[in-house]
């Protein structure tokens, strides 16, 4: 009687296992709201919608804890360990053992570290190459250590090879082996590996199973390309969806968190809206014309447009929350009937008409659809070269806008916004370039003195001087911050409390999981 109880018992379990009403969810599906995805190589893109999933698949030396966005939370990640020399330009890394690589690829080790790190500091394979400027050496030294040195002190370099754009380490085999491929089949060490990619319709991931934190308690992640937002809140609204990115607007927030079941988060760190003025360019060469869009686009405004839970308002040409941020540094007022005495003062009394590429990703061109109707208030005609986002990266770093609304996050450090934006170093169309699209050189000395300076207090106030001028140049004007905003059901439990993601996107670890 005894063993015909235990046997009805598992027999029991086994056929609840085998029904799919009860067995626990092990497959999560996302939508974000690109067309699609721009690389997968994470040295390639910094696109939001890329980036976020290749956060599922590759690691840094060191990683900022799930869920969080500062820098003091930063933790070991493929790096166990490391050590500095004084002035922070030696460091020694201690590689984690037995960590492999994706689709046996073999151990991750030092000489992959080494060869990431140049790879991620060459122009020729990242667009972060700027970033690495400081890099004097990466060296293994044996097996598992790793030595890095510096041309200089800079502030963060835990930041820098954190997992977040170039320091997301690649697979030196792989990367080697695939060149041009490795774009379109990505080689990490993540939680999770690629599967598959289907142009403007999915990536597909699947568990890494001998992923070294242990083996990921979701099967696979299926990361679908919704650019429609109707289309993607309809597909989760029926459960299509378990985790959508969201409309950075209150309405939106409201509405979806009226649905049961489903968390809405809109988290740090917020992205810096901001108009990248080409200064080269007639008549944006013209510091009045320049001074008049300042005064033409009001910030409170551009904050109600969007709604207070999923915007505020800019404070300074970096991002609120970086450290060395400047609150006042002489951003100029909401006043059209200045901005119209000053285009008359240029010569231009019956307005000016600028051109401008922009993406057709929705939460984009609402907010430059929204911007070209504050301007046209002050007969300042925005004139839009719609494309699709992947082209509108490719085409802004042409130096194709006169006119350019980017909206970003990056490390939290004022030398790292202020040194893609606004140093000299960094304007597109040179072999250094990165993300100056108005040809700013207004403080390039102040961010070079702040890089090496070693008072923190002198630092902060080289970064205030250096904001000041740009702003005082009206190299671009920023006017908001936006909230990057996701909702997923609430049976999914991500493993940890979700505050913030660099990578704009909530972190999927081996601890997510679905609760029933």
């Amino acid at each position: 009687m005894k063993q015909l109880m235990i046997a009805a018992a598992l027999a029991a379990a086994l056929g609840a296992l085998s029904d799919p009403a009860l067995a626990q969810k092990r497959s999560l599906t996302v939508a974000n709201a690109n067309s699609d995805i721009g690389k997968l190589d994470p040295h390639q893109t910094a696109a939001g919608g890329d980036k976020g999933l290749l956060n599922w698949v590759f690691n840094g030396l060191t990683r900022i804890r799930p869920g969080q966005a500062s820098p003091e939370f930063i933790e070991p990640d493929l790096a166990e360990s490391w050590t500095h020399n004084e002035n922070g330009t030696e460091w020694t890394f201690k590689i984690r053992q037995g960590v492999q690589c994706h689709s046996g690829y073999g151990e991750f080790t030092a000489q992959d570290a080494a060869y990431s790190l140049k790879r991620a500091a060459d122009k020729a394979t990242s667009i972060f190459a700027g970033d690495f400027e400081a890099l004097g050496q990466a060296e293994a030294t044996d097996t598992y250590t790793l030595k890095i040195g510096l041309k200089h002190p800079i502030p963060s370099l835990l930041g820098l090879v954190s997992n977040y754009h170039g320091g997301m380490m690649v697979c030196k085999k792989a990367a080697e082996e695939m060149g041009e491929g490795f774009g379109k089949r990505p080689i990490g060490t993540g939680p999770f590996m690629f599967v598959e990619y289907q142009p403007q319709q999915f990536v597909k991931l699947t568990a890494n199973k001998q992923y070294f934190r242990g083996a990921p308690q979701l099967d696979d992640i299926t990361y679908r390309l919704i650019p429609s937002d109707a289309t993607r809140d309809l597909a989760f609204r029926n459960g299509e969806l378990d985790m959508i990115f969201g409309r950075q607007n209150d309405q939106w927030v409201q509405r979806t968190r009226e649905i049961p079941g489903v968390k809405v988060v809109a988290m740090e760190p917020a992205e810096l809206n901001m108009l990248h003025l080409n200064m080269t360019m007639k008549p944006l060469d013209d510091i009045r014309v320049r001074q008049a869009i300042a005064h033409a686009l009001g910030r409170k405004a551009m904050v109600q447009f969007s709604g207070v839970e999923a915007s505020r308002e800019a404070v300074s040409v970096i991002p609120n929350g970086n450290l060395g941020i400047d609150t006042n540094p002489g951003l100029l007022d909401y006043d059209v009937e200045k901005a119209k005495q000053l285009l008359k003062e240029a010569g231009y009394p019956n307005g000016v008409t600028l051109n401008s590429v922009e993406s057709t990703l929705p939460s984009l061109l609402r907010l430059m659809e929204a911007v070209q109707a504050q301007l046209r208030q002050a007969g300042i005609t925005l004139n839009l070269e719609l494309v699709d986002h992947a082209t509108y990266h490719a085409n802004i770093r042409k130096d194709l806008s006169g006119v350019t609304l980017y909206q970003a996050a990056r490390f939290p450090v004022a030398d790292i916004y202020l040194t893609q934006f606004f140093h000299s170093k960094s304007t597109v169309g040179l072999p250094t370039a990165i993300t100056n699209f108005s040809h700013c050189a207004a403080a390039d000395a102040e961010i070079e003195a702040a890089r090496s300076e070693q008072d923190g207090e002198r630092q902060k106030e080289l970064w205030r001087k250096a904001q000041e001028k740009i702003a005082g140049q009206v190299c671009a004007v920023p006017f908001s911050e936006s909230l990057v905003v996701w909702a997923w059901r609430d049976t999914l439990d991500l493993g940890y409390e979700m505050k913030g993601s660099l990578n704009l996107a909530p972190q999927i670890t081996e601890k997510a999981h679905f609760t029933k």
